[in-house]
């Protein structure tokens, strides 16, 4: 697996758990990556996972109004996402003692 396989399969998890705390416009969702969890994400690789998102029915979205420029696209995690996010978590933490495992020989 490459390490922008293995990235971008993490990238939802870590996405969905955001938006589950707190809905989020893109921008401000970038910049949140960013701050609190220590990911740089382009504009390319993160509205597509959002319209992927969307369009299998794991986020709402709304129109807000901005304080300077046009209303931004408000996107919030929806049940669907929240049992999505629920079974992703599981996944991965099964993952991740699983490679802990493996790597606690070497």
């Amino acid at each position: 697996m490459k390490d922008s396989q293995l990235r971008k399969g993490a990238l939802e998890l870590i996405v969905l758990a955001l938006l589950s705390s707190q809905p989020s416009y893109g921008g401000q969702l970038r910049q949140r990556l960013y701050d609190e969890v220590g990911q740089e994400i382009s504009e390319g690789t993160l509205y597509p996972l959002l319209a992927r998102l969307k369009k299998a029915n794991r986020l709402d979205t709304h129109w807000e109004e901005s304080p300077s420029g046009p209303p931004r696209k408000v996107y919030a995690l929806n049940d669907a996402g929240l049992h999505h996010l629920r079974t992703l978590t599981h996944d991965w933490q099964q993952l991740n003692k699983a490679v802990d495992t493996a790597l606690k020989g070497h």
